[in-house]
């Protein structure tokens, strides 16, 4: 009433007029009838096309960034400083060598059965290789000349336990200590080379990858032999399994060396009869190790061919009749790696 008043005195023109006591309900603002049409189409809409209940949707669901973060785990001193000293050594340059060698570490319970054809596949490359053997229960009777004082301290190996394992890092750590040494073989006493030396020094040393047998086997003589013991330090989504014949660049040799964190937990939780398991640490310690720190530094099969076709507790052993130049052919052509997983069929 008050604000008509003085906006029609403010004009100077236009004469003053009664202004009326009691609207006209008919002169409402149309702003107004309009909100209130919106609103009743809105319900009738409502009422004709209620919501529906949608079936859930896979692969449709919340955005993963709405989830509120998850807190990323502490680790253990002895946790910390294990992935501190992995990883310095992983970012290390290779050490220079002149005169790079590949370090063959045999692995026996005494005498090497095939030292003279290893003999023939050593001579005329002295200086390009080096030769360690560890023998577990008697002292070798060498016949070659080139394995004559490359006999290291050993200890008693017992097949299956930690023993095997210690048995490997022993022989790393004698090959180490040469420099020269840039990669390092491990073989058993009934291992024979397939091809001649120039082929072999070329092809390991002319790659920058270790060869680890290293698989995520589901069954029971993989996944199954996992302990929740082992967690957090090996978690069950990085537990891997591999035949031990391992073929390692240096980085990768030292790194087994200086490892005891991971070493720890396999020999308290991965022993035969634990927990009514029968998990064997060699078979399990480095595909886990190097796929945990390095996965895409190594090959996920080796160079050292074991048949495990026979689904039994050793690979199949080749006798004096079955090997062959056919035998020998046929394994020379192989050229991908085959992982069986195990089942509850497996003896």
């Amino acid at each position: 009433m008050k604000i008509a008043q003085a906006w029609l005195l403010g004009t100077g023109d236009l004469k003053i007029m009664p202004v009326a006591r009691h609207r006209n309900l008919s002169k409402r603002p149309l702003w107004i009838i309009a909100l209130v049409a919106l609103v009743c189409v809105a319900l009738t809409g409502a009422y004709v096309y209620p919501p529906q209940h949608r079936p859930p949707c896979f692969g449709c669901g919340p955005r993963e960034d709405w989830y509120p973060p998850v807190p990323a785990r502490i680790y253990t001193d002895d946790e910390l400083a294990a992935r501190v000293v992995i990883r310095d050594i992983l970012s290390m340059p290779s050490i220079p060598s002149k005169n790079p060698k590949i370090a063959f570490m045999f692995l026996s319970p005494g005498s090497l059965p095939f030292e003279k054809l290893w003999e023939k596949f050593f001579l005329g490359h002295e200086g390009r290789f080096s030769i360690y053997v560890h023998a577990s229960r008697e002292k070798p009777v060498h016949v070659s000349p080139l394995f004559i004082g490359r006999d290291i301290r050993s200890d008693k190996v017992a097949w299956g336990k930690i023993s095997m394992v210690d048995a490997e890092k022993r022989l790393l750590a004698n090959a180490l200590q040469d420099t020269d040494n840039q990669h390092f073989v491990l073989l058993s006493e009934s291992c024979i080379p397939l091809h001649n030396f120039d082929y072999v020094y070329s092809y390991l040393m002319e790659t920058n990858i270790s060869f680890i047998d290293c698989f995520n086997d589901p069954g029971p003589h993989g996944v199954g032999r996992y302990s929740e013991h082992m967690s957090p330090v090996i978690e069950k989504k990085d537990w891997r399994k591999g035949a031990q014949w391992f073929s390692v660049k240096r980085k990768h040799a030292v790194l087994i060396l200086a490892d005891s964190l991971y070493y720890t937990n396999l020999k308290l939780y991965c022993r035969p009869g634990f927990e009514g398991r029968y998990c064997y640490s060699d078979e399990h310690y480095l595909p886990t190790l190097l796929h945990i720190f390095d996965p895409t530094g190594i090959a996920n099969w080796s160079v050292t061919h074991v048949d495990w076709s026979e689904g039994k507790w050793h690979p199949k052993s080749y006798k004096a009749q079955d090997v062959t130049f056919e035998l020998l052919k046929n394994i020379t052509s192989i050229d991908m790696s085959v992982h069986i997983a195990s089942n509850k069929r497996m003896n």
